[in-house]
């Protein structure tokens, strides 16, 4: 039965990272709440999940001509090694502070989204 259940986890966070709303806003609490892992193996499974799923959103955008490569090294190279370096960081911090971190970012993705929906609103 928790196979089903983790299946499940990846297939809807793979979905809402598909449409660009961010699987792991959804598999991280998922995994840790209600499926019980531990906070650095939940971060770790959505930096993997989010490889793959990556590439193909890239592939699809590439395809329709979405894709603008000019100036893409300036953002590619600083996200990689930032993203090295954080994951090295998470290794070392225990996971209390991973979890109110993360919570911290969830809060404050929600107050952007709030501002940013009354703001089309008001347009």
């Amino acid at each position: 039965m928790s196979f089903i259940l983790y299946l499940a986890a990846g297939f809807f966070s793979g979905l809402l990272g598909g449409m660009g709303m961010g699987g792991g806003t959804v598999l991280i609490p998922v995994l840790t709440v209600v499926l019980g892992v531990e906070q650095h193996i939940a971060q770790a499974t959505n930096l993997v999940a989010f490889l793959p799923m990556a590439a193909f959103s890239l592939k699809m955008h590439k395809d329709k001509g979405l894709l603008q490569t000019h100036g893409v090294w300036w953002i590619v190279i600083p996200a990689v090694l930032t993203s090295v370096l954080g994951g090295l960081v998470a290794v070392l911090l225990p996971a209390e502070i991973l979890r109110k971190g993360f919570g911290v970012f969830l809060i404050l993705l929600a107050v952007k989204g709030v501002f940013s929906f009354r703001l089309k609103r008001d347009d």
